[in-house]
């Protein structure tokens, strides 16, 4: 059997296996070799991001290329229930850094990402699947069976680091056994693209819009704009609340849409052009994030809920951190990976989960669609949270997220 040497394997070239290969060839130059099932362009949701995810897109030396794509401008997010609205501007915000980004079409984006990869010298291999996966503590190597669907030919990798950011297949917490339940209910997105066809008049196309359904508060839908003219369309709820709706898939995101007058008058001249498609139970965890010669990155180690765009955000600052422990790594100097990788990423993973779980419980709703006016540092400091800082302690919600979110929603409520 054919073997292959290589210093970083990485599963999977979405974006962030294509961020870490480019953090790892800037100017470091390690050699960098990316598998990869499918083949590209391919689509894929999570399409909105957060201007976090940009400095992680500097950093691997794409900017340029995502830049002058020109790819949807984004500049906040809208929250919509029943005549209750409100826009967060990601550009007025308690945090440093990037205030704006993009909305992007997948199948594009990932393509650009990882032609930057390849033009930065890394190896990328497509219809590739990995098979299996064994240490050597000896040689402190990891050795991946790897399978080409192409011709079906048997091959091993050997390699000092593997990074698995296969996203939802999660390939290495199938092969390691590192899965745990999510305490997270099992939930559904229903999506597809629509031409929407809406006056300009009607919607700000540089934010995201999420609409809250008028009678079951768990319910929302996102609204992401493209500069095509479409938008991606998504409902989510938990399982067993669409399995009350008889039809297909696409016969339940109408109906759902239907029963939501502000996004059924904006969708009223919209058609769909392309099949409606639905994921369940995405929300994921593991046992942990890092191990003998290999780290988990973005969704392949845990997943949340799409409601705050966070999972493009958490995986490149997941590539990023593993990136810069390698490069530590071969520059001498020492590496904790449990601290330097796992405690660091788990940190805003954990911020984004408080908030993920004060939208669902009703909490966080109760401050944004509340009748009263709060002010202005604190809506900064949601802003801040909404574009991606979770990893900014000098922010009060973020600081102490939890009891600062139910303090404040005792002020917006009582």
């Amino acid at each position: 059997m054919t073997t292959v040497k290589t210093e970083v394997l990485i599963i999977g070239a979405g974006p962030s296996g294509a961020v870490a290969a480019g953090i790892l060839r800037q100017n470091h130059e390690r050699q960098v070799m990316i598998l990869e099932r499918a083949t590209f362009p391919r689509f894929s949701i999570g399409e909105s991001l957060l201007p976090q995810s940009m400095a992680y897109i500097e950093e691997a030396g794409m900017l340029k290329a995502v830049v002058e794509h020109g790819f949807q401008h984004k500049n906040g997010a809208q929250f919509a229930w029943r005549d209750k609205f409100l826009a967060f501007d990601f550009r007025k915000k308690f945090s440093a850094g990037w205030g704006t980004t993009y909305q992007v079409d997948r199948a594009s984006f990932d393509q650009i990402l990882v032609n930057e990869a390849l033009r930065q010298g890394a190896d990328v291999q497509f219809e590739q699947e990995v098979l299996g996966i064994e240490y050597n503590a000896q040689s402190k190597t990891n050795t991946v069976r790897v399978r080409d669907l192409t011709s079906q030919a048997e091959y091993t990798v050997e390699a000092d680091f593997v990074l698995d950011a296969s996203g939802f297949a999660r390939v290495l917490p199938h092969l390691l056994d590192l899965e745990v339940p999510s305490n997270f209910p099992v939930r559904q997105a229903i999506f597809t693209h629509v031409n929407d066809n809406i006056s300009p008049a009607l919607f700000d196309r540089n934010k995201i819009l999420i609409t809250v359904h008028p009678d079951f508060m768990d319910v929302w839908f996102w609204l992401i704009p493209f500069s095509n003219g479409r938008c991606s369309l998504g409902v989510v709820a938990e399982r067993d609340f669409l399995a009350q709706y008889a039809g297909t898939p696409a016969e339940q995101l109408a109906t759902l849409v239907s029963q939501t007058p502000s996004l059924a008058t904006l969708l009223q001249n919209a058609d769909y052009p392309i099949p409606v498609q639905t994921i369940t139970g995405y929300s994921a965890n593991v046992k942990s994030l890092v191990g003998d010669g290999y780290a988990l990155l973005g969704n392949a180690g845990e997943f949340l809920d799409p409601v705050f765009s966070s999972g493009i955000t958490i995986a490149m600052k997941s590539a990023s951190l593993a990136a810069n422990c390698i490069n530590k790594h071969y520059a001498g100097e020492a590496v904790n990976w449990t601290v330097d990788f796992e405690e660091t990423l788990r940190f805003g993973v954990d911020t984004f989960r408080i908030y993920v779980e004060a939208w669902y419980q009703g909490d966080f709703q109760a401050i944004i669609f509340n009748e009263r006016d709060y002010n202005n540092d604190i809506q900064m400091m949601i802003s801040s949270i909404l574009a991606g800082y979770a990893w900014d302690k000098s922010n009060p919600l973020v600081a102490k997220a939890k009891q600062r979110l139910t303090a404040l929603k005792a002020l917006c409520v009582d």
